[in-house]
């Protein structure tokens, strides 16, 4: 276990956590300048969130993968404002050099261009339509989405060219987009999966700071539902003896809003992400850090991740055997899992290479 650091307030990560992976230089600050620095540099200045706006030549990245759904993805952002301490795609950011801690969630990249590369992509002779799913690294409607709304000019695209996509997010901010959303469901070319990790706001805000509070969260999936969007309730990750307890309720606040879709996803720790949320533990739970870590290990084969195809994404054990149970006899008993919406690939229309656009 990690000394637990001072707590940051606002953010998900304690720590810069400079990787390490690729032999990057290591920094220390030292104790005694730590006891005296605010009475000679006063107090620290309040982290800010900034905003690079990046050039990729490409939007759509294709993926491999033999244990998820989906060949294809797009990220309009890269790091995500909403801190959320266990986030897998922490440790994209030391591909820039940069801190998957702190930087991942203050030091954030934007692809304004999105919207265009992919009408071009669309465009291109030989491109064959499968769901694009969004969300799958960032979030999609993170705040900075407020600002450049790059994810509604994705979906602006899609509707265009009845291409079908699928979005995953933490955010009620999804409802603002819920014109394009409707539209795009009645021509069964979307899907939306709402991450509730919680019940309780003060977890939630110790746990991934700047996303919606759980009960926003669960009033967008309602209204998602009543504009007759497909809703999917993801209860990701669970993390034992800190969220696990939620499993059950959760489910049946989604299904009393109308929810008919679940699906749960077992904490996951790769790379720096393990160091920094064992630091988060240390600071917000010393003192259960030890039974969270135990009981994630015990279902990754004795590691803090298991990297490995297929086993990373179905833990093994009395625990992940105990959590599977419980979501199995709740989703039962509440009649969900009974419709898995199918997204029709069929009727895409091709962009025109000049760029202009056809009326709806």
């Amino acid at each position: 276990m990690v000394n637990p650091s001072p707590k940051v307030h606002g953010r998900g990560a304690q720590s810069g956590a400079v990787p390490q992976r690729f032999g990057l230089a290591a920094r220390e600050a030292d104790g005694d300048w730590l006891d005296e620095r605010e009475g000679i540099d006063g107090p620290t200045p309040k982290l800010r969130t900034a905003v690079t706006e990046e050039k990729p030549r490409t939007i759509i990245g294709f993926n491999r993968s033999p244990d998820i759904p989906f060949d294809r993805s797009i990220n309009a952002y890269r790091g995500c404002e909403h801190g959320c301490i266990y986030c897998f795609a922490r440790p994209t950011h030391a591909y820039h050099d940069l801190s998957p801690g702190l930087d991942f969630e203050t030091r954030l990249f934007a692809k304004p261009d999105a919207a265009r590369l992919l009408r071009e992509t669309l465009a291109r002779p030989n491109y064959r339509p499968a769901p694009i799913a969004m969300g799958t690294n960032t979030d999609p409607y993170q705040p900075i989405e407020g600002r450049y709304r790059i994810t509604r000019a994705i979906l602006e695209v899609a509707l265009e060219c009845y291409h079908p996509v699928t979005i995953t997010t933490k955010s009620a901010r999804v409802v603002r987009d819920i014109d394009l959303l409707t539209e795009l469901a009645r021509r069964d070319l979307v899907a939306v999966a709402v991450s509730v990790t919680s019940l309780d706001a003060r977890l939630s805000g110790l746990l991934e700071p700047r996303a919606s509070a759980p009960a926003k969260r669960l009033e967008a999936l309602g209204k998602l539902v009543e504009a007759g969007v497909p809703a999917h309730v993801s209860i990701a990750p669970v993390i034992p003896s800190i969220t696990d307890e939620f499993i059950e309720d959760i489910l049946a606040q989604a299904a009393r809003r109308g929810v008919t879709s679940a699906s749960w996803i077992m904490l996951r720790l790769p790379h720096e992400v393990a160091p920094l949320f064992r630091e988060w533990l240390g600071v917000h739970y010393p003192d259960r850090a030890a039974k969270v870590m135990h009981i994630v290990q015990s279902v990754r084969n004795g590691r803090d991740n298991d990297p490995s195809f297929f086993s990373r994404m179905k833990p093994q054990g009395v625990w992940a055997d105990l959590f599977r149970t419980r979501f199995r006899i709740a989703t039962r008993r509440l009649g969900m899992n009974r419709n898995h919406p199918q997204l029709d690939c069929s009727r895409f229309i091709r962009p025109s290479a000049n760029g202009q656009m056809r009326l709806i």
